[in-house]
């Protein structure tokens, strides 16, 4: 098992980082101009701007 990578609004911040909403399906969905935060471990992550979005740390939200 490796560690989560996508990670709903209200989780726990498990890295410090710049973290970036990715669609439900990242590898199908690309978003135009998506939120972009930087937190730290232990915040929790805030409401992305549609439900069907998750947030993945920007290094690994590349779309393939």
């Amino acid at each position: 098992m490796g560690e989560k990578t996508e990670f709903e609004p209200g989780d726990k911040v498990p890295n410090d980082g710049v973290y970036m909403e990715v669609g439900e399906k990242s590898f199908h969905t690309e978003i135009q101009n998506p939120q972009q935060v930087t937190l730290e471990r232990g915040d929790f992550f805030p409401e992305t701007t549609n439900h069907n979005r998750k947030w993945k740390k920007k290094t690994k939200a590349r779309v393939h």
